[in-house]
């Protein structure tokens, strides 16, 4: 199991427990038309019982070693998701995926986070590459992996069903010897 990875004074990164699933149900259905605009999985949250669900989901996942989904807690408070969508071994290989609340963007949190988490999977983990794909009109996500240095390595032409039309995948990657030099 990941332990919690302390961010900063007021963040950290925090396995979900389902004691929480009503936060987390509130916070992404007070968000649902901003978060619609990239995230495919909002019709699937309907009501709390699939925030458990989901949450139960991550539990497994990490148990299983293969990843996990991680609460950003902004002085105790859940203000977004920072997660792997699962580890290949065999490759040691991840990828990021992350989102956060409206009003809690633009104040560096995703890439404070991220940056930690990358830190916890090269370092703590042994992985050697992490990949973001974020969809090609998404700017802000876009940010996220330029600015903690990972290389734009292609795009994946309509890689995902995004409601009623497909979007673009921007492929960026990172690799632990690229990690170590920026250290």
């Amino acid at each position: 199991m990941i332990p919690t990875l302390p961010v900063s004074s007021v963040m950290v990164l925090a396995p979900l427990e389902l004691r929480q699933a009503d936060e987390l149900f509130r916070l992404t259905d007070e968000n649902r038309e901003h978060l619609r605009s990239w995230l495919p999985w909002l019709d699937t949250i309907r009501r709390v019982e699939d925030t458990r669900a989901f949450i139960r989901a991550s539990q497994t996942q990490a148990a299983q070693d293969n990843g996990c989904q991680m609460a950003v807690l902004l002085e105790g408070r859940i203000v977004g998701i920072i997660g792997h969508h699962g580890i290949d071994w065999r490759n040691r290989s991840t990828s990021l995926g992350y989102w956060l609340g409206a009003s809690y963007q633009r104040r560096g949190l995703v890439t404070t986070g991220c940056r930690r988490l990358i830190r916890h999977a090269f370092e703590e983990v042994g992985l050697n590459r992490i990949e973001i794909r974020c969809a090609d009109g998404n700017l802000r996500s876009r940010a996220i992996p330029e600015r903690l240095g990972f290389r734009q390595e292609g795009m994946l032409r309509q890689a995902e069903w995004l409601y009623d039309h497909f979007v673009d995948h921007v492929v960026y990657g990172l690799l632990a010897g690229e990690w170590d030099r920026r250290a």
